[in-house]
């Protein structure tokens, strides 16, 4: 009888190894991907949008870590990087130089905005920014609610993401990861460019 078991629960293992496998891969191919959206990935992380499949931009407004009034709205007309970090986050020290000098590098063509997310005390995100000299603003969002207003668009999915909006308020593209300056300082200029 016990012989009997063995392949009675192998079978069943099997079964549901196969069904997993099938989900999985309709997930991946399934027409809800960025492909069937107007998606053009050129590297893993990244996801540009075609100029006429472009959806607008929430309007991300709030206090900034220094306490100043910060909006989206207020900066259209030009392109915008915003990026989502945490102080917690390893990949976001990594990448703070990286972000820095795209800053630098794009500065009469692109405004960049933060959205400090998850901190649960915005002196140690203000702690992070003197560190790392960053020099644009960054909104205080420990829930994550400005960063939720992105879902069914183009939504940052992880910390660190990168968002570049065009100068008509439309998201543009998205980095899910750490970000290079090569790779943002190219994508502002494609987005600048109409690209």
């Amino acid at each position: 009888m016990t012989a009997l078991r063995r392949p009675t629960r192998l079978s069943a293992l099997l079964v549901a190894l196969l069904a997993c496998a099938a989900l999985i891969l309709t997930g991946c191919s399934g027409s809800s991907g960025d492909s069937d959206q107007g998606f053009i990935s050129a590297q893993p992380g990244l996801s540009r949008v075609d100029p006429a499949q472009r959806q607008a931009a929430p309007d991300i407004t709030g206090k900034t870590l220094d306490g100043k009034q910060a909006s989206l709205a207020a900066l259209k007309g030009k392109v915008v990087v915003i990026n989502v970090w945490g102080s917690w986050c390893n990949p976001c020290r990594a990448e703070a130089d990286a972000l820095v000098a795209a800053y630098d590098q794009t500065k009469g063509t692109a405004d960049f905005l933060g959205i400090n997310s998850r901190d649960l005390s915005s002196d140690t995100a203000l702690a992070f920014v003197r560190t790392h000299k960053i020099p644009y603003p960054s909104i205080y969002d420990p829930s994550g609610a400005q960063v939720a207003r992105f879902t069914g668009i183009l939504p940052p999915q992880a910390i660190p993401s990168t968002l570049v909006i065009d100068a008509q308020g439309r998201v543009a593209a998205r980095i899910i990861g750490q970000v290079t300056t090569t790779t943002l300082v190219q994508l502002v200029g494609d987005v600048a460019a109409g690209r």
